[in-house]
């Protein structure tokens, strides 16, 4: 009697396929089921492996075809299953919660080194810390047993300044909730830049722990997967797909900088780790517990209105203290250093400590500008300026990767009188080499870092001592904890501050806080310098005078007034051709076509074009959907996307609840 076999592909297919389970599955084969592996078939007319989801005895109700004409397996991929039940409602979840196929879902769940992170990942080998648990506090204890606390009814929300011990609270609720038989999943925003966390976790947990990241190859990520299915690994830690993890007895969800963007997916689907998590730990009966210095608006917002439990660490444990914040404001400053800065990396070096310098932004200068006609040298593939990288000798897109050599005149009207505005940390290592020749530089970007080990190598060499100056991007922003800095310098506060977003604010000032803490976390005499052309907007105001309830209370404010979130929810639609007009008329279709099915208390804005309207030669426009609540918008979206024949040569985006709008 043979064997029906419900199959979903990796493909925007909102379907599934039936297919006849193979006569022999091969000698290998000792999997009882058929649920949970992969399975070699033929799709039209080419063969592609899709995930068996299901499997009965019976044809399904309403097949439209006899038994006759159903394809049968060519081979099944996995000699026994990679998921189990658990993971297929999951991906079940995932599918209606942000629009996309069971299959994307499940595609999600296992990537094969798909990059979560500039970097790369970090291997066994690496980790060479200590494991030892350290005293608590008071604030610390508090915090661990009110996230194990059986009785509460809803997820942690660890609060506290930079350097207060936060990782030591999730390690000591991670220990406890091991000892009695469950598992643990501890998410990092990316591998490469929260390594002291990875290295804590693996050296006090030894083998029970497991690391999932885009740095292993397929089958070495498959194999870990293996592992922790076979619950030979008890804790995993890993950035945004480790949520995934299929984990048995889960008792424990960590999620690190909750804030951090990095949890949202870019790519179908577009699911944010904290979402995911929030409904497995329910779904288990597990305790979810979210941290960070700089909770996300809609985190600070669940705080106050108590659907997330706060528990608060006022102070940082290694005899630290909240460093001495200054605003520089960069009016008649020549360079990308100020007086000011200059002065306190010379006080830091006579001192025998060191100094942080950050800037979001690679590169030497930012744009090739004419200064007769005003021209601005834009990427042929996007609506973006082109960055100047003079060590490469050439203008780069950080969008798309397009390069071309720097133009000697104006492209436009032929003006000898060209210049360059901006700077980014090409630039600025080269003003802070010719101020400190004496001065030991290390620059940190993903232009300067093109090997796995080197990251690991200058954070170790500025560890060591070995380097008086460390400037970079972000890898400089999160998760570094070095006795010897004294002095961050964020050369340019604005960077991202005035783009077309609601959320540009929140970000900054997350970014600030986040730099700044990385200052005096082990002595009292931190100093932070933070160059501005915008002194007085608030979320440098706020973040340098350490106001964090103000800056909060003011941002909310702003979002209520003008109806963002949290005071409402959104779905957003991203319609991209080669064709501008193929994009235009397929944002203008949809539009009247949701007319029909969204409610009358939610709202249609768009179709416009996107702030960032050309990538990689693909012309964007969106329409966003914005209601009270997201069920309703969201079956709208669904009608629409399950209905609608799109244009040939237009593909559409899906997001729900987008963290960008660019």
């Amino acid at each position: 009697m043979p064997t029906w076999l419900e199959v979903a592909f990796n493909l925007p297919v909102y379907q599934t396929f039936t297919y006849r389970a193979p006569e022999k599955a091969g000698s290998q084969d000792t999997a009882e089921s058929f649920v949970g592996r992969r399975a070699e078939v033929v799709f039209g007319s080419r063969r592609i492996a899709g995930f068996v989801i299901g499997e009965s005895a019976r044809l399904p109700e309403g097949c439209p075809l006899d038994e006759g004409n159903i394809k049968e397996v060519v081979r099944m991929v996995d000699e026994s299953p990679i998921f189990g039940m658990n993971e297929i409602s999951l991906a079940r979840w995932i599918a209606q919660f942000y629009l996309c196929a069971e299959g994307e879902a499940l595609g999600a769940m296992l990537p094969s080194g798909r990059r979560e992170s500039e970097t790369g990942g970090i291997a066994f080998d690496d980790f060479d810390f200590e494991g030892e648990s350290r005293e608590l506090s008071g604030e610390q204890s508090r915090a661990v047993a009110g996230i194990l606390d059986p009785e509460a009814k809803s997820p942690a929300y660890l609060f506290g300044v930079t350097g207060s011990g936060k990782t030591e609270v999730f390690l000591r609720a991670a220990e406890s909730v091991l000892a009695r038989g469950q598992g643990v999943i501890y998410l990092v925003p990316e591998i490469s830049l929260t390594h002291q966390v990875i290295e804590s976790v693996v050296s006090r947990f030894g083998t029970l722990a497991a690391v999932l990241h885009s740095g292993l190859s397929g089958s070495k990520r498959l194999a870990e997967w293996m592992r922790i299915r076979r619950g030979e690994a008890r804790i995993v830690v890993g950035a945004r797909s480790a949520v995934f993890a299929p984990v048995g007895n889960l008792g424990l969800i960590i999620i690190d900088e909750e804030h951090d963007g990095s949890y949202k997916s870019g790519t179908t689907p577009r699911y944010h780790a904290r979402q995911v998590a929030m409904h497995r730990a329910s779904c288990a009966g597990a305790a979810l517990v979210m941290g960070s210095a700089t909770p996300s608006v809609e985190a600070w917002h669940q705080m106050k209105t108590g659907a997330l439990r706060e528990f608060t660490l006022t102070r940082r444990l290694a005899g630290g203290a909240v460093p001495e914040i200054r605003v520089v404001p960069l009016g008649g400053t020549d360079g990308a250093l100020s007086g000011s800065l200059i002065d306190e990396i010379r006080q830091s070096k006579e001192a025998g400590r060191q100094s942080i310098i950050f800037l979001n932004r690679r590169g030497f200068t930012h744009f090739f500008r004419c200064n007769t006609c005003g021209y601005d040298l834009k990427c042929k593939n996007c609506s973006v300026p082109l960055t100047w990288h003079r060590t490469q000798g050439i203008m780069k897109c950080h969008y798309c990767g397009y390069q071309t050599k720097p133009p000697t005149v104006c492209p436009e009207c032929g003006s000898l009188d060209t210049g360059y505005a901006g700077f980014g940390t090409e630039f600025i290592e080269d003003e802070v080499r010719r101020t400190f020749p004496e001065y030991t530089v290390q620059r940190v970007d993903t232009d300067t870092l093109t090997k796995k080990d080197e990251l690991k190598r200058a954070l170790s060499d500025f560890r060591d001592g070995k380097v008086d100056i460390l400037l970079g991007t972000q890898m400089v922003a999160k998760g570094l904890n070095f006795p010897g800095v004294r002095l961050v310098g964020i050369a340019l506060a604005d960077t991202g501050l005035h783009m077309p977003d609601f959320r540009a604010a929140e970000r900054t000032f997350a970014l600030i806080v986040q730099v700044a803490g990385r200052a005096g976390r082990f002595f009292p005499d931190g100093r932070v310098i933070i160059q501005t052309w915008s002194p007085k907007n608030p979320a440098i105001a706020y973040a340098a005078n350490g106001d964090v309830e103000g800056f909060y209370a003011y941002e909310l404010a702003q979002r209520e007034l003008l109806g963002f979130p949290p005071y409402s929810r959104l779905v957003r639609l991203v319609f991209r051709s080669k064709d501008p007009e193929v994009s235009a008329r397929g944002a203008e279709g949809a539009r009247e076509i949701l007319s029909k099915h969204v409610p009358a208390d939610a709202e249609i804005m768009g179709p416009a074009e996107c702030p960032l309207a050309v990538i990689a030669g693909n012309h964007r426009h969106q329409i966003i959907i914005r209601g009270k609540h997201l069920a309703p918008i969201a079956h709208a979206a669904r009608l629409f996307l399950t209905g609608y024949k799109p244009l040939p040569a237009l593909y559409i985006e899906v997001d729900v609840d987008p963290v960008s709008l660019l």
